[in-house]
């Protein structure tokens, strides 16, 4: 990476969200600087982010524990690129190739998103990562400090940071349309079990053959062994803590995404969970929760309350003009108006009558936030266009950690249905010793890292 580059990086991830968005306006794709790109985790989400840049550069290595399920990937990308080499393990392939990567894919379960970035990151490449950042506060820290001392281009998956959508909601609150934003809801239905979600008949699940096609240690990665069973991989991981985080670590990146970024939010100093059922002991989701953060003054900007709700919806405020409310979705609560979108922050949309609503659609305040080049731009794309046109994407690292360690305190009020007092500054519950001490979780030796 040339000094220019190193130089711009340096200052941007200091500055405020808005600046990284300018350079947007300016970006172009050259056919003729294609990147060298490594993908660990090729089925699933893999999929879907790498077949964003099919065109525009080369896959020269790709890396996934379980043949099976990265097959369909496997057999795209060989189509594209024959010569591409096959991985298990992405620490064999940095060995081989990292001389000839120049950017990394991340698209593996929450609890292996962590050791690959920091490793790549460490070699001076280029990271992606799908949602959420990392899978528990530490994580998120480091992250954050090595993508920075590193030099690297980084940007963490969640697609509706791209859009216009999220961009108009930062407009309308700037822009005072709201007024003073001090209740944020969210909300999702119950789990559904089947396919994401499977819960095992018994805890902790019984031994079940490892299937021919799967490496289960590596799969496992940082975690402690356990015996094998199908409710863990290839897809159901999301249930238990000890993989990922729930629907609140699943979506939050997100439904929350909109509020956290225009709000300004930063870190919440108290989070209470309500959880009638909770299955602390089975380290498994509870199938109902509402979760409340409290957010302090910033910048002039009244404390804020944020509710969080998982099986329960919230009951309908008056104010918002509402007789039903789907699924799930996000609701600003402001003092002059409201604001409301579904599960991402795509299409914003204010709570008023239907002729002021039409009336607002023609009368919007000014774009002061760039937008992309294109309206179907993927997190991918805008980070391919920051590598080659030196600017920060941006759900980069630095506001990516911020948004899931934000999540991911809520996760651990959700899991023991707990109150938790937290010192930002310190990393630190001041009130909970069980739950400080998971902040940072035990790693397995050769998976564990040293603190930034």
């Amino acid at each position: 990476m040339n000094n220019t580059r190193r130089s711009f990086l340096k200052k941007s991830i200091k500055a405020s969200a808005i600046t990284f968005l300018a350079p947007s306006l300016l970006s172009f794709k050259n056919p003729l600087n294609r990147l060298n790109i490594a993908v660990i985790g090729v089925g699933g989400r893999g999929l879907a982010n790498y077949s964003r840049i099919f065109e525009s550069d080369n896959i020269i290595a790709m890396c996934d524990v379980d043949d099976k399920m990265a097959a369909n990937g496997y057999k795209k990308i060989l189509e594209k690129f024959p010569n591409v080499k096959k991985f298990k393990d992405y620490r064999k392939m940095f060995d081989k190739m990292a001389n000839q990567i120049d950017a990394v894919i991340i698209s593996t379960p929450d609890h292996t998103h962590f050791a690959p970035a920091m490793t790549a990151m460490q070699l001076g490449k280029h990271v992606y990562m799908e949602k959420p950042l990392a899978h528990n506060v530490w994580e998120c820290r480091v992250l954050k400090k090595a993508s920075s001392y590193y030099n690297i281009v980084s940007q963490m998956g969640n697609q509706g940071h791209t859009t216009n959508g999220i961009r108009q909601i930062k407009e309308w609150y700037d822009a005072d349309v709201l007024g003073q934003v001090e209740e944020v809801h969210a909300w999702m239905g119950q789990i559904k079990y089947g396919y994401y979600w499977v819960k095992p008949s018994s805890f902790p699940p019984p031994e079940e053959k490892i299937p021919d096609h799967l490496d289960w240690n590596l799969w496992l990665g940082p975690r402690k062994y356990r015996p094998f069973n199908s409710v863990y991989a290839p897809r159901s991981w999301r249930g238990f803590y000890d993989f990922g985080n729930g629907q609140l670590g699943d979506w939050s990146c997100h439904t929350l995404d909109g509020p956290f970024w225009a709000l300004d939010l930063g870190m919440p100093t108290e989070i209470e969970a309500y959880v009638p059922n909770p299955m602390t002991k089975e380290k498994f989701v509870a199938e109902q929760s509402v979760v409340t953060y409290k957010f302090p003054r910033r910048k002039g900007k009244k404390p804020v309350t944020l509710k969080w709700y998982e099986g329960i919806k919230p009951k309908i405020n008056p104010k918002w003009g509402l007789e039903e409310i789907s699924n799930h979705g996000m609701i600003m609560t402001g003092s002059k108006k409201s604001l409301m979108t579904g599960g991402r922050p795509n299409n914003p949309k204010l709570l008023v009558d239907e002729n002021e609503w039409n009336y607002f659609k023609n009368n919007m305040p000014d774009q002061k936030i760039a937008r992309l080049k294109s309206g179907d731009e993927t997190p991918v794309e805008e980070w391919i266009d920051g590598i080659k046109n030196d600017f920060l994407p941006l759900s980069n690292f630095s506001y990516g950690a911020d948004l899931t360690e934000m999540a991911l305190l809520g996760v651990l009020a959700q899991r023991y249905g707990a109150k938790i007092k937290y010192d930002s500054k310190n990393m630190r519950i001041t009130n909970n010793d069980l739950l400080n001490s998971l902040l940072k979780e035990e790693m397995r030796e050769g998976w564990s890292f040293n603190d930034f």
